[in-house]
């Protein structure tokens, strides 16, 4: 898993885009769409293609946005795409035909194999996690079962016969932080600006933002000051921080606002393409987008402002 990804050789931006996935041209819409029936097929499964949707017989739906981030992302460009189809089709029916793990295991195991995710709002119904706790704005925390070839989402149903909620929480919190760190990566420039990026393949990476004071200390041996950290979750693989004790906060807050926007444009697994002040496990958001939707702004309360002053001040000392 890259810090920076290089763009695959793809048709160019020129070429009439994809109504639905804009980071394909027309062509390569159809070609992904043409795959994807293709692997169904193999697999003795009709399907009807829709944009972002397949069906088959039996009204089941399995949603493309994910697949086609994937497809656009890999560096190997559009030759790569019948074997990444193939996999991904055969790992989706293998999940769906099998039965359910809620069922088949027991509720021990299956307490072991908790985690909490942090969500976008895109592509997620809160009418399901009626017990999904809030963020941010459009961020939330579930929790997650975590199985060999999949990860499943647990509902209000799924997760009622395991137990009390807050149990729950506090072992799939537990889970997360046993979990490695699979790589870290630091961003600097000449004059100073500096953050951490923490990256996987598991797709937990993000969501250690819920552990993060454990992950700094993982990362760089040091405790948090109360000021707490910049964070940014682009996606699912990628959690950047930026540990606060200075002014030097100011330039990594400018270049993670670029870093994450860029990071959560048409990945796999996209959470935010913003960046959050952290602090004492309560997250603020500081980026946005502009008004014409063009570019990216730093926002900031009262609360951060009074921080920043105080910063200032104290590097003035």
């Amino acid at each position: 898993m890259g810090l920076f990804r290089r763009g695959p050789k793809r048709d160019g931006r020129d070429a009439p885009r994809d109504p639905e996935f804009s980071f394909f041209s027309v062509e390569e819409g159809t070609r992904f769409r043409g795959q994807v029936r293709e692997a169904f097929a193999e697999q003795a499964l009709e399907v009807t293609v829709y944009a972002d949707v397949v069906s088959d017989s039996a009204g089941r739906q399995f949603g493309l946005a994910n697949l086609a981030a994937v497809c656009h992302n890999d560096e190997r460009g559009p030759r790569a795409w019948p074997e990444l189809v193939h996999h991904h089709v055969g790992m989706v029916l293998r999940t769906m035909d099998a039965p359910s793990a809620l069922d088949t295991l027991p509720t021990e195991q299956i307490r072991a194999q908790l985690y909490p995710r942090v969500v976008g709002r895109d592509g997620f119904n809160p009418a399901n996690f009626g017990y999904a706790r809030s963020l941010a704005p459009g961020l939330y925390e579930i929790i997650a079962l975590d199985l060999p070839e999949s990860v499943m989402m647990l509902t209000d149903e799924a997760l009622e016969p395991l137990g009390d909620l807050q149990y729950l929480r506090d072992q799939a919190l537990y889970n997360l932080r046993g979990l490695p760190v699979e790589a870290h990566e630091t961003v600097k420039d000449a004059d100073g600006m500096r953050f951490e990026v923490v990256l996987g393949d598991s797709f937990y990476t993000a969501s250690r933002v819920l552990a993060l004071e454990s992950v700094v200390r993982q990362v760089t041996g040091q405790q948090l000051s109360p000021d707490g950290a910049l964070v940014a979750m682009p996606f699912r693989h990628q959690l950047a921080f930026h540990a606060i004790h200075d002014t030097s906060m100011i330039p990594a807050l400018n270049a993670m606002a670029s870093f994450a926007a860029s990071g959560y444009a048409d990945t796999p697994g996209a959470i935010s393409p913003y960046v959050y002040w952290w602090r004492d496990g309560t997250l603020t958001q500081l980026s946005d987008r502009d008004e014409d939707g063009d570019g990216l702004r730093i926002v900031v309360g009262e609360e951060f402002q009074e921080l920043l002053e105080r910063l200032v001040a104290k590097g003035q000392d």
